[in-house]
C-alpha cells in the first residue's frame, strides 16, 4: 500500500480515537444538560467539563478547586476545597490503546509501520494539544504538558508495541524482519526466545486480568444488595442514578485490575489506613460511593487459595512455550535409526538338517544381539540430539522472561488503576504496585517453572516417532521325507 495511503488512514485512526473519546463525555453532559437544566444554561461550558473528563479517562490527574459559592452553598469545609482526582476510569484508556493498537497493527500489514505510527502519533498529539488549550477548566485545573504528553503516550505505546509484534511475526522484509531472521538462526532454540517470551507473557496478562475481572463480577453480584443500599442512601433522582452508573461503568476495567491485585495476593485499598486481600480486610468506614459497596467486609483463609490461579496461568504460558520449543525441535529432525543389517544367506541345502538348524539358531540368536545393541545406541543418540533441541539455557531465559514482563505489567496496570478519588480518606485507593508486581512475578515463575523446566524423556518419542525393525529369520521347521536327502 502507498505510504501515504498508509498515513491517511492513521490520520483517520487517531482523528477517529479522539472524537469518540469526547463524544463518550459530551452524550451524557448534553442530556444532563437537557433534563437537568432545561435548556437554559450555556451548552458552551460543557465543552471544558467533557475535555476535563476525556483527559482524566486517559490518565491526566485533575486539580480540583471549588468556589468559594459552591462551598458556602452545600457547607463542604473548606479543607476538602481543593484536592487532586488521580484514579482514572479506565474505560477510556482502554479504548484508545485498542484503537491504538488496530492502528498499528493496520499500518504493518501494509508494509509500512513505521509511516502509520508516526502519523496517528502526531496526529493524536495535535488533537490533544487543541483539546487541552480550548477546554481549560477553572474548577478541574490540568497542567498543559501532562494534558498532552501523556493521552498521547497511551495512544503510542500500544501502536508502537503493536507494529513490532506484527511486523516480527508476519513481515517478510524490513529491519524487523532482519532482525528476526538474524535471531531466529540461532542455534538450539535460541532464535524463538523473544517470541515465545512475548507469547507466554500475553497469555498471562490476559489470564490475569480476565480473572480479575471474573472475581470483581462475582463480588459485585454477591454484594448487590449493598450496592443498592448506598444508592438509596445517595438520594438521586433518576437522572442522577443514571449519570452515576455511568460514570461507575468507566471504572469496571479498574475494578478487573482491583480484582487481579486481590487474587494475587497483596490486594487493595479502599482509602488511607485500609487494606482488602485474602489475607484479611480492614476497611473501617466505606466512602459511599455505590461502586464500593463490593467490597468485603471479611473475608476467609481459604481465598488464599486463589493464588493458584495466577501459577496455573504461568504454567499454561509455559506449557505453550514448551510445546513450541518441542515442535522446533521435532521439525529439526532427530537421527532415525540406521536400517537393518542383511540377513545372512542360508545354509546350502545339501547340508545335513541338523546342521542346518543349529545355523538358523545361531543367526537367530546374533541378529536379536544386534538389533538390541543398535536400538541402545539409537535411544543414546536421539538423547544427545533431544537435549541439543530443547536446551536448558533457553528454556530458563523464557521462564524468567515470562515473569519478569508479567510482573512489570502487573506493576503497570496497578500504577494506572491506583490513585485519589478526593480529599481525605479518599486520597489513597487501589493496589501498590510493587508488591503485586513481586506477587505475581513469583507466582507466574512458578507455574512457568514447572512447565518449561522440568525434563523431558527422549524414550516416548522414541517409542512413538521410531521403530525397530529387523529383517525376519527363517527357521527351518520339520525337514519332510522327500528332504532328508537334500532335494525334494
Amino acid at each position: 500500500m502507498h505510504r501515504l495511503i498508509v498515513a491517511l488512514l492513521a490520520t483517520v485512526d487517531a482523528a477517529i480515537a479522539v472524537a469518540v473519546g469526547l463524544a463518550a463525555t459530551l452524550a451524557p453532559l448534553t442530556v444532563l444538560w437537557v433534563f437537568g437544566f432545561g435548556g437554559d444554561a450555556d451548552w458552551g461550558v460543557l465543552w471544558p467539563s467533557a475535555v476535563s473528563v476525556w483527559q482524566f479517562g486517559n490518565l491526566v490527574p485533575l486539580h480540583i478547586a471549588l468556589p468559594p459559592e459552591y462551598l458556602a452553598a452545600t457547607g463542604i469545609d473548606t479543607d476538602a476545597a481543593s484536592f487532586v482526582l488521580s484514579l482514572a476510569p479506565l474505560a477510556f484508556a482502554t479504548f484508545t490503546a485498542i484503537f491504538a493498537a488496530r492502528s498499528g497493527a493496520r499500518a504493518s500489514h501494509a508494509d509500512a509501520w513505521l509511516t502509520g505510527v508516526l502519523t496517528s502519533t502526531v496526529v493524536f498529539a495535535a488533537l490533544a494539544t487543541g483539546a487541552a488549550l480550548t477546554g481549560a477548566n477553572d474548577v478541574a485545573h490540568v497542567e498543559t504538558w501532562q494534558a498532552i504528553l501523556i493521552p498521547t503516550l497511551v495512544f503510542a505505546l500500544p501502536a508502537l508495541v503493536t507494529a513490532i509484534v506484527t511486523e516480527w511475526s508476519e513481515a517478510g522484509s524490513g529491519a524487523v524482519a532482519r532482525l528476526r531472521d538474524r535471531a531466529e538462526e540461532l542455534p538450539h532454540g535460541w532464535g524463538d526466545v523473544p517470541a515465545l517470551v512475548a507469547r507466554g507473557s500475553a497469555v498471562v496478562v490476559v489470564g490475569l486480568v480476565g480473572v480479575g475481572a471474573a472475581v470483581a463480577a462475582v463480588a459485585l453480584f454477591a454484594r448487590a444488595g449493598q450496592i443498592v443500599a448506598l444508592f438509596q442512601a445517595g438520594d438521586v433522582d433518576a437522572l442522577g442514578a443514571a449519570v452515576l452508573t455511568i460514570a461507575q461503568l468507566a471504572y469496571v476495567p479498574t475494578l478487573a485490575v482491583w480484582g487481579m491485585s486481590f487474587v494475587a495476593g497483596p490486594g487493595f485499598s479502599v482509602g488511607e489506613g485500609t487494606a482488602v486481600s485474602p489475607a484479611g480486610t480492614q476497611v473501617g468506614v466505606v466512602p459511599g460511593l455505590p461502586v464500593l459497596g463490593a467490597v468485603p467486609d471479611s473475608t476467609t483463609s481459604w481465598l488464599l487459595l486463589l493464588a493458584l490461579l495466577p501459577v496455573a496461568i504461568g504454567a499454561l504460558a509455559g506449557w505453550i512455550a514448551r510445546s513450541r520449543l518441542l515442535h522446533v525441535g521435532d521439525r529439526a529432525g532427530a537421527p532415525r535409526m540406521p536400517g537393518a543389517t542383511p540377513r545372512s544367506a542360508r545354509a546350502p541345502q545339501a547340508a545335513p538338517v541338523s546342521a542346518r538348524t543349529d545355523a538358523a539358531k545361531t543367526a537367530a540368536l546374533t541378529g536379536l544381539l544386534a538389533s538390541s545393541s543398535r536400538a541402545k545406541t539409537s535411544e543414546s543418540e536421539e538423547s544427545d540430539a533431544v537435549a541439543a533441541e530443547d536446551p536448558i539455557g533457553a528454556r530458563l531465559v523464557i521462564t524468567a522472561g515470562i515473569a519478569i514482563v508479567a510482573g512489570g505489567a502487573a506493576a503497570l496496570l496497578s500504577f494506572v488503576a491506583s490513585g485519589s478519588l478526593g480529599p481525605g480518606r479518599l486520597a489513597q485507593l487501589g493496589p501498590e504496585p510493587g508488591p503485586v508486581a513481586l506477587a505475581v512475578g513469583l507466582e507466574v515463575l512458578l507455574g512457568a517453572a514447572i512447565l518449561l523446566l522440568s525434563p523431558r524423556r527422549a524414550s516416548g518419542r522414541t517409542s512413538a516417532g521410531t521403530e525397530t525393525t529387523t529383517e525376519p529369520i527363517d527357521l527351518p521347521g520339520p525337514a519332510a521325507p522327500g528332504d532328508r536327502n537334500g532335494s525334494e
